[in-house]
């Protein structure tokens, strides 16, 4: 196996995040735990607009939506799952991984820079961007994606490519 020079894995930080750093799961349980409270509190049959219509079943609705939910966003942040990548320092290989935990490793791939072909990202105007990378063959690599590299993932990208200016990158 080829190694790169100590120089190139030293231009792309590595990058981790964990589901106790990430909004998103801090989000869902407060949302979680403002409707379960609402579900708790609000007297179905007091659950009338100023005209007088009348929707009792939805207290315990918001009550059962807000407990799942709650328990989504609290086993996310109690089993902190991380993802992220880097380039290891001893084979110069990229690795990354997904849902990881002290327990186990779960979706992880890598495979050395001079063995990706393209990255090709598709722009996605309502949310993230989907971004594969491909290997020599043609093989998109399982489990990379946006959630494995830093914000914006452009910049990432173009030092990505920088430092291994064989790789295509693509839009598409």
């Amino acid at each position: 196996m080829t190694t790169t020079p100590a120089i190139r894995p030293a231009t792309i930080p590595p990058y981790e995040r964990s589901a106790r750093t990430d909004l998103r799961h801090w989000m869902m349980f407060a949302v979680g735990v403002a409707f379960l409270s609402a579900g708790l509190t609000v007297d179905p049959a007091a659950n009338c607009s100023s005209d007088g219509e009348c929707a009792p079943w939805l207290v315990p609705v918001a009550k059962w939506v807000g407990f799942f939910v709650t328990l989504m966003g609290a086993g996310q942040i109690l089993t902190n799952t991380r993802r992220g990548s880097r380039i290891d320092p001893e084979t110069g290989e990229l690795t990354w991984w997904q849902n990881r935990t002290a327990r186990s490793s779960r979706q992880e791939g890598r495979i050395h820079p001079t063995r990706i072909s393209r990255i090709r990202i598709k722009r996605n105007g309502d949310g993230d961007d989907h971004i594969s990378l491909f290997d020599l063959e043609g093989n998109r690599q399982f489990w990379f994606d946006a959630e494995v590299i830093p914000w914006p993932q452009d910049r990432w990208i173009a030092q990505f490519a920088a430092a291994w200016p064989h790789i295509v990158v693509e839009e598409a």
